[in-house]
């Protein structure tokens, strides 16, 4: 509970993931993508059958999966699934899935173990609420639904994926609605997060602000 933890929250495609990680790599901290848990959860269960509104099959499936990160490759039972992982409909998928609190408690152990020395950067949707409320550094990023489709839009064309900019920009407003309604870890900026709207800004702006707010927190 000593360790550090810088927690980035906010929306689908705001830059909490590329920011995360370059911050982590700066400080040279752990950095746990806890959207990517998630996607992994709902990929496993769409493979095996299980609805997407199965709470109790997903819930006994979370702790079985055996899920290993090697840099930007994501592996499931030993099986490299990086691709999968990263579709759109994954996303979608996890979102589904992330509503359901068995799912959640089921895996918020997982989650936490990532909290190791020297420190831990998180990034998700609710790293600063939930998964780490003591936290002593807590960034909100936000982003205007079209700014953060094309940001998604050019993520796909770069890895080869198919991607519609208009149908981008609907699904972030769906995802964006379902994620802050949720009766569970709603998304929302917690009252003691920094705000930080990426829309007019690049990403080494980005991580430039957060490294500044860890020094000022006295974390580096």
């Amino acid at each position: 509970m000593n360790t550090p933890v810088i927690a980035i929250d906010g929306p689908t495609a705001s830059g909490k993931g590329s920011v995360a990680a370059r911050v982590a790599s700066a400080l040279g901290w752990h950095y746990l993508d806890s959207g990517a848990i998630y996607r992994v959860l709902a990929l496993a269960g769409l493979q095996r059958g299980i609805a997407l509104d199965d709470e109790a099959s997903l819930a006994a499936l979370a702790p079985k999966l055996e899920v290993r990160f090697d840099g930007e490759a994501i592996y499931i039972d030993g099986v490299e699934a990086s691709l999968d992982v990263r579709r759109e409909t994954t996303g979608n998928a996890a979102s589904k899935i992330a509503v359901l609190p068995g799912v959640r408690t089921a895996l918020m152990a997982r989650l936490r173990a990532f909290r190791q020395a020297p420190g831990l950067v998180g990034d998700g949707r609710d790293m600063g609420s939930v998964v780490f409320p003591d936290a002593p550094l807590k960034i909100f990023l936000t982003a205007s639904a079209e700014a953060r489709a094309e940001r998604r839009y050019k993520q796909l064309i770069e890895k080869g994926l198919a991607a519609n900019l208009d149908s981008l920009v609907q699904e972030l407003r769906e995802r964006d609605a379902r994620d802050a309604s949720r009766p569970v870890a709603p998304l929302k900026p917690c009252e003691d997060a920094i705000l930080l709207d990426t829309t007019p800004l690049t990403i080494d702006e980005a991580v430039a602000f957060v490294l500044q707010q860890a020094q000022t927190h006295k974390l580096c």
